[in-house]
């Protein structure tokens, strides 16, 4: 081997070394520690109610959200779920400036946030969310049946455990923008996985799915 093929592989492995302990700083690693520990707080949703209440003016006081799509709906929303969310927003993995300020820890600490996440999972899902069309649900759920249904279930329950949100019964227009957002990459925390399957769909495949994903009825609690 040469004096340059041999410089090569040494820069090389002196790359990958590097990129391997960026990958555990304190800084990659804190959020993954911090989620444990905040999912492993038992939640009160009796004081969850309490700090719930300054919410109630975007989210409603049911937290059905509103149909325009601005707000989502997080009754029943699993509670692994909104910790998740809320941490991204903070750490400024997920774009959300204008909840930003309000979870921020100063402003919501860590043992509210988990009773508030306790709460809303408890909260009876609304079946009369902002709907779609319905124009084109065949197509919808084929697309969904082979791209999002193994992820979230089916009936659109989602899973807790790994974080999958439920999409059952929740706004047309809040999931037709946040696949939107997936798709062109400017939500943040999306799943790499997920970018991958949305980002050929025409504006017509996103509206059909998003639209079979709000008719979905709400899961059985």
């Amino acid at each position: 081997m040469n004096t340059l093929g041999a410089f090569r592989i040494a820069l090389a492995l002196a790359t990958l070394a590097c990129l391997a302990a960026i990958a555990q700083t304190p800084a990659a690693t804190h959020g993954q520690a911090e989620l444990r520990a905040l999912l492993a707080m038992p939640g009160d949703p009796a004081r969850g109610k309490i700090v719930y209440t300054p919410c109630e003016d975007c989210h409603r006081k049911d937290a059905s959200g509103r149909a325009n799509g601005i707000f989502p709906r997080l009754a029943g929303q699993h509670a692994s779920v909104i910790v998740k969310q809320v941490l991204d927003i903070r750490a400024g993995r997920r774009n959300n400036p204008t909840m930003l300020p309000l979870v921020a820890e100063s402003a919501l600490s860590n043992a509210d946030l988990a009773s508030v996440a306790a709460y809303l999972q408890g909260l009876p899902i609304p079946s009369n969310n902002g709907k779609g069309p319905g124009t084109d649900l065949a197509r919808g759920k084929q697309l969904y049946e082979r791209d999002c249904a193994s992820c979230h279930g089916a009936s659109g329950a989602g899973e807790a455990a790994k974080f999958y949100p439920m999409v059952a019964a929740q706004h047309y227009r809040y999931l037709l923008r946040e696949v939107i957002a997936i798709r062109d990459g400017t939500r943040g925390n999306s799943d790499p996985e997920m970018v991958k399957l949305v980002k050929p769909y025409s504006p017509a495949e996103i509206e059909a799915v998003a639209d079979f994903m709000s008719q979905l009825p709400p899961p059985a609690k």
